[in-house]
């Protein structure tokens, strides 16, 4: 009997970068809506995302970044009181609000609690329905809506705190998760595979990358059948030579076809197709183990389709 938890915060709703920005809390409000109307919400086991410790945190990022956030975050909120701007630029697509840094907390928060569970055996594997997405932050830089990576700092969390030996990253987001590779790169114990347009934003992911980074690049159009042919090709036998103990997910489902973020052509069913070749790895070698942690995603019927489509197979539904 397979258990699914799934772990969010009202405070991951209320961190925004200004009008019209398509990373935006509405996001989180569709993904809701369409798991409550189409009952898959009833079948998941519900968890409210805690604080993620900042020593869990500088498990991933260095103490300098981690500190440089939340000075910028205290900064904010002082100016604000004095009738300042609501916003603070990071760079031309990224900006924190007066509660980023709490939504950043929780995030992050939501991808060890979710790990803790399921180590627990409380339930089966876990979905964090969390923004700021992850996988674009550094060990030392926030960029592209990231500000914490939510996965990297979980991912090194079960390594330590759990003892585990190997633990896979599986990013199936439309850009590169440069700042996952970035943090796991070089680290024996951990194994990434990728797959994600190119070139795109970040530009990166095609230079010599670490043995322990499965990188696919794909040029803009690639359909779904192409993409899970190349999956079963590159990634498959690199996850079953690995044999993780334990998989974490960056869940991007801005590869869609409708989602003019990115120029892929993936549905429902390949985001479903992925998630099954997933479980198929964990239940052979990681007893199941799976956190997936939301990514990318800007238009809301096809993001919200798809996190169904990939809830629906971890839930076993």
């Amino acid at each position: 009997m397979i258990k699914t938890g799934y772990f969010t915060h009202p405070d991951c709703r209320k961190h925004e970068m200004g009008p019209g920005h398509p990373e935006c809390p509405e996001r989180l409000d569709a993904i809701e809506d369409r798991l409550l109307i189409t009952g898959v919400a009833d079948a998941l086991e519900r968890y409210e995302a805690p604080e993620a410790s900042l020593a869990d945190i500088e498990l991933a990022h260095n103490r300098l970044h981690v500190a440089a956030m939340r000075g910028l975050s205290d900064l904010l909120n002082e100016d604000l009181m004095a009738g300042g701007p609501a916003y603070s630029q990071l760079d031309t697509d990224t900006s924190i609000n007066a509660h980023t840094w709490k939504a950043a907390l929780r995030a992050a928060g939501a991808a060890l609690a979710a790990t803790d569970a399921v180590m627990a055996g409380e339930i089966s594997n876990a979905f964090c329905a969390v923004r700021p997405p992850g996988h674009h932050a550094c060990r030392d830089k926030a960029m592209g809506f990231c500000f914490f990576n939510n996965v990297a700092v979980a991912a090194k969390y079960a390594l330590q705190r759990y003892k585990l030996q190997r633990v896979a990253v599986v990013d199936f987001d439309v850009h590169h998760g440069n700042g996952t590779e970035d943090i796991l790169a070089g680290e024996p114990r951990a194994l990434m595979v990728g797959i994600f347009q190119h070139p795109f934003y970040p530009y990166s992911g095609d230079q010599n990358p670490a043995p322990n980074m499965v990188n696919v690049p794909v040029p803009a159009y690639t359909r779904g059948m192409d993409i899970r042919e190349i999956i079963e090709m590159m990634w498959i036998p690199r996850l079953e030579a690995f044999k993780p103990e334990m998989i974490f997910i960056s869940a991007g489902f801005d590869g869609h076809r409708e989602d003019d973020m990115g120029q892929l052509g993936l549905v429902e069913a390949d985001y479903a197709w992925i998630t099954h070749r997933i479980m198929d790895i964990a239940r052979r070698y990681a007893k199941g183990r799976i956190v997936s942690c939301l990514e990318g995603g800007y238009v809301m019927g096809p993001l919200a389709r798809s996190v169904e489509a990939h809830v629906r197979v971890l839930a076993d539904l």
